[in-house]
């Protein structure tokens, strides 16, 4: 549908308006723009009630970040278990689970020998050569898993994607139109370990209260990701992962705004009160763990009154998951669920190491027909989004999911400070400063963007044609637009995963002025964008939990189009995930914002 946005008369005088030239304060946006080996800080909050506020906005966060938001309609697994291996204290099968329509994923599931429910544990393996199968002194996800198994836990040993038996995508793959929709490898494995957790607990030999989970390096990554977004995971061991000095490199570690704000330490600190153990190491990115990142998640655990649910182990060895980390994530899970005293003698001696061609399960064997490939996978998801989000009547709901695959959020407060005769506006503790111009009449507002900046549209022609009728005029630079247009640094790795976009700062700061006009009083409040700039006001407009309106007239181009409309108009990720203008449209006529 077109969309076009209607400033209704104003009349102002253009003198007051037009700024005294005063040169900007600094932006933090553009000076402080971090990256995956940037070094964060975390300090956790002082209170419980504040911590748990937080804890579900990155959980929000994340699965945004992953596509997931709200989480995709669960079909049948179907799974394919065969070619089971007998090791007397536990057996080995093949496992193939179909976790999204014609996609697989592959991977091999342990089960002790002994009768009852066990408790279970995920093992998502990292970057090694071979995956889940490799073995080496360095890293052997197939000897935690065994010796998990023969201490009593079932365990789901599987691939990422591109590794091994899950190959329908490669590992690393996305580009300008994926980042619209939020597909990618994260989300898709984030994905896959959910329907692994659904798959664990619906097994007759599981305990579906007891799921565990442990990796290493992108293995971890997954561990503490899913932790976050899944309360079934009870207990949890990254290894070699939590740290506030390096984020994963890898893009199945990364995806656009999945850190903007955030890091990893905070991250696995949603783990609390759940009991986990953090192995670290003196080689790698991990070596300041023990007195640095540790210390402040425990005090995250302290505001549970946990504080004995957390540890930290440290080996002296490069990036690894080997026999000491091995050992050491096995005793924590034997003396966790189990209550053994004796865990401390926990071993690998005597484990069977199987052969690569045993425990694929596409190993002379197909697929099945129904198996995608990477376009009709990419496009599966692009239909299951679009018809999730067409389902959801609740606005609220929307309006959540709309402002969080941004990456924008509605101000607690807004201050307005006055320098060199501007008006800047930013949020306490953000470092964002908006340019703004102000002129206070009536009790009514109006906020007026332009994507040339709040002196253009104040001189242009269409401006000019207009008179306010007593109305309060604000008018801003929105985000690299008039006076704030300056250098920004983005060479940091992954940018887009711990820095929003233009376009998403643009409505962020159009919230922000919003938010400023209500601190003011304002309960009557109109908003226009000219050109691009009525792209930005549409998205802000619906997110807006204010009285906004926005009105139709001639001046403004259309606002309408697909996928390389956004590339060109709008590209910002995830947007298509929730569903583009149609989302926004659906709101502010559910609300009677426009006409």
């Amino acid at each position: 549908m077109s969309f076009r946005i209607e400033l209704l008369a104003l009349s102002l005088m253009t003198a007051v308006l037009l700024h005294a030239g005063a040169a900007a304060p600094e932006d933090s946006r553009n000076t402080d723009t971090p990256g995956t080996d940037t070094h964060f800080v975390f300090k956790a909050p002082d209170s419980l009630e504040a911590w748990q506020a937080r804890r579900a906005a990155l959980k929000s966060q994340i699965l945004a970040a992953a596509g997931l938001l709200p989480m995709p309609q669960k079909g049948a697994l179907n799974p394919q278990v065969f070619g089971k291996l007998d090791r007397k204290e536990y057996t080995i099968e093949k496992a193939l689970l179909e976790t999204l329509p014609g996609y697989f994923l592959g991977g091999n599931l342990y089960r002790p020998t002994s009768p009852g429910r066990h408790p279970a544990v995920l093992v998502p393996h990292g970057h090694w050569t071979y995956g889940r199968l490799e073995n080496q002194p360095l890293c052997s996800t197939q000897a935690l898993s065994a010796t998990l198994a023969r201490l009593g836990f079932v365990v789901f040993m599987y691939d990422m994607v591109g590794y091994n038996d899950t190959a329908q995508t490669p590992h690393r793959f996305g580009g300008d139109a994926e980042r619209l929709w939020s597909f990618g490898p994260l989300g898709l494995q984030l994905w896959n370990s959910v329907r692994v957790v659904d798959f664990l607990t619906s097994l007759p030999d599981v305990n579906p209260a007891q799921i565990g989970m442990a990796g290493a390096s992108g293995g971890a990554t997954q561990t503490f990701m899913l932790m976050a977004t899944d309360d079934r995971i009870k207990f949890l061991s990254p290894v070699n992962m939590v740290s506030a000095y390096m984020q994963g490199g890898d893009y199945c570690e990364n995806a656009p705004g999945l850190r903007a704000g955030t890091n990893n330490v905070e991250i696995a600190s949603i783990a609390a009160p759940r009991p986990m153990l953090i192995v670290s190491a003196t080689g790698d990115w991990t070596k300041h763990v023990p007195y640095e990142e540790f210390p402040e998640v425990q005090a995250v655990y302290k505001l549970y009154g946990k504080p004995e649910n957390v540890s930290v182990v440290q080996f002296n060895a490069p990036h690894n998951l080997n026999e000491q980390s091995r050992q050491a994530v096995e005793q924590f899970f034997d003396r966790t669920l189990f209550h053994d005293s004796n865990a401390e003698a926990v071993n690998e001696s005597n484990i069977h190491i199987e052969e690569i061609q045993d425990m694929l399960a596409l190993s002379n064997r197909r697929l099945p027909d129904n198996a995608l490939n990477y376009q009709q996978v990419f496009d599966l998801w692009k239909r299951m989004a679009t018809q999730q989000m067409d389902s959801i009547d609740d606005t609220e709901q929307l309006r959540n999911v709309l402002a969080a695959d941004i990456g924008v959020h509605w101000p607690e407060h807004v201050v307005g400070e006055q320098n060199g005769g501007r008006l800047f506006l930013g949020r306490p503790g953000f470092g964002d400063r908006v340019p703004a111009h102000f002129q206070k009449a009536g009790n009514a507002a109006v906020l007026i963007v332009d994507p040339a900046g709040a002196d253009a549209a104040l001189k242009s022609d269409w401006f000019r044609r207009l008179s306010s009728n007593g109305r309060s005029i604000l008018a801003i630079d929105a985000f690299q637009t008039g006076s704030a247009v300056a250098p920004r640094n983005r060479s940091a790795t992954h940018f887009l995963g711990f820095n929003l976009c233009d376009d998403a700062n643009r409505v962020q700061d159009i919230l922000t002025a919003l938010r400023y006009l209500q601190d003011q009083g304002y309960t009557e409040i109109e908003i226009a964008g000219a050109g691009k700039a009525a792209w930005w006001t549409e998205f802000a407009a619906a997110i807006a939990p204010a009285s906004v309106k926005l009105r139709l007239n001639n001046f403004n181009s259309s606002v309408s189009g697909g996928q390389e409309t956004f590339l060109a108009n709008f590209n910002v990720p995830g947007i298509l995930r929730a569903g583009g203008l149609h989302t926004a449209e659906r709101l502010l006529k559910a609300e009677s914002r426009i006409e």
